[in-house]
């Protein structure tokens, strides 16, 4: 089985990266920086692609990557990642063993729990994909092609709204039928040394783009799933007031 990371990162000069995260596969890097450049190379016998492109938004720059991929199986990673060193045998058991996954979801270890450890193998549907962002993702890469699944290039960090990208990624692949299992092994470690490219907090614009985001994943249920948002975070948006002006925020209404 062959796997390949795909890597989104910033400003990188030189290919230093790719030791500091310990990559051991193939690998594609979406360096987003202010030049023009695509290098191929070998390191430590896997094949290399590199690509620095003068341009913006989390995305774009994963689907630069995503339609380059070749591989049997490819990881979404950002580059405050360290890979375990036997990370590729994990990924390609976790597919042996679940032959019909076309999207497999992996715990990341951090020194401060903000994720959702996986505890026991779980079906990933509408009621829990949510949880998952796109760093601890693998997939099935001829499952994804073949239905024509990339990245929302309007969401994300470097975008017109702040998150959410990986969300849309994960609902296109429910709506398209793919199957989806989160596994407890892990695959990496969060070094958290890195500053996010949006996030200011649960700001106003937040909330909005929050609202935003719902609506773009199901028109029919969005402003329930604002209302839910805003009441189950009610104390992490309580500076811009209760939950039902968080929730008329979220629905695009003035206060």
């Amino acid at each position: 089985m062959k796997i390949q990371v795909l890597i989104a990162t910033m400003h990188q000069k030189d290919h230093s990266l790719l030791e500091k995260m310990n990559i051991q596969t193939d690998a594609i890097v979406g360096n987003q920086c202010d030049r023009n450049e695509v290098e191929d190379f070998v390191l430590n016998g896997h094949n290399i692609k590199y690509l620095s492109f003068a341009e913006r938004g989390v995305g774009l720059n994963r689907n630069n990557a995503l339609m380059r991929a070749d591989a049997d199986v490819c990881l979404f990673a950002d580059d405050d990642m360290v890979y375990e060193n036997n990370y590729a045998e994990t990924v390609e058991r976790a597919f042996s063993e679940n032959p019909d996954a076309d999207v497999i979801v992996f715990n990341l270890r951090e020194n401060v729990v903000t994720r959702r450890i996986i505890t026991k193998k779980t079906n990933v549907g509408y009621f829990n994909y949510l949880r998952y962002g796109t760093a601890r993702v693998a997939i099935r890469l001829s499952s994804v092609k073949r239905n024509g699944i990339y990245f929302n290039q309007c969401f994300g960090g470097g975008t017109e709204y702040c998150h959410g990208e990986d969300n849309i990624f994960l609902n296109s692949c429910l709506k398209k039928g793919l199957k989806i299992v989160a596994v407890p092994e892990y695959i990496a470690s969060l070094t958290e040394e890195r500053a996010s490219s949006w996030n200011n907090g649960y700001d106003e614009k937040y909330i909005r783009d929050q609202g935003i985001l719902y609506r773009t994943l199901s028109k029919k249920w969005w402003k329930l799933l604002c209302l839910q948002d805003a009441f189950r975070r009610r104390k992490s948006y309580e500076a811009h007031g209760n939950f039902i002006r968080v929730y008329k925020l979220m629905c695009g209404k003035r206060s």
